[in-house]
């Protein structure tokens, strides 16, 4: 076998080629699935923090202990996803007026009455400053209480 002189020259360049494509191409990848998974876990988390504590509020016996357990409720909730408690506002809405309107109806728990809950998660995407948060992402669950109830 006869070797050629010019192949000593190029040893090794197939690892700075690989080194150099992953840098480019894996990196940024990885930033990128890194990125979607903590929008997805705040959808998870806003959709069912709405839905636990809609659940918990429609069972309370009245407004105040039914407002501390929905707020017990998005905690849980929230925390089950890894998403910061900080970054969440929960707020009511009359039914079909949409979370745009969150905040400026407070359910009285009066049987039969149907209202939304909305709970809005602020998404941190990793690596960017805390002051970028126009990321988003709000849960609503329509609450129906039952029409027969004690009390």
């Amino acid at each position: 076998m006869s070797r050629r002189r010019g192949d000593d020259g190029e040893r090794g360049s197939a690892i700075v080629e690989f080194v150099f494509i992953a840098l480019v191409v894996f990196l940024p990848l990885v930033y990128i699935v890194a990125g979607f998974s903590a929008v997805q876990r705040g959808v998870f988390a806003a959709n069912a923090a709405a839905r636990e504590a809609g659940r918990a509020l429609g069972t309370a016996p009245d407004p105040v202990s039914g407002q501390s357990r929905a707020e017990a409720a998005v905690a849980l909730a929230v925390q089950d996803q890894s998403v910061a408690a900080t970054d969440v506002r929960l707020a009511y809405a009359p039914v079909g007026a949409g979370c745009g309107a969150a905040g400026t109806y407070l359910p009285a728990l009066t049987p039969g009455e149907e209202f939304s809950v909305c709970v809005t998660v602020t998404v941190r995407i990793p690596l960017l400053p805390e002051f970028i948060d126009a990321n988003t992402a709000t849960g609503q669950f329509v609450v129906e209480r039952d029409r027969y109830v004690d009390g």
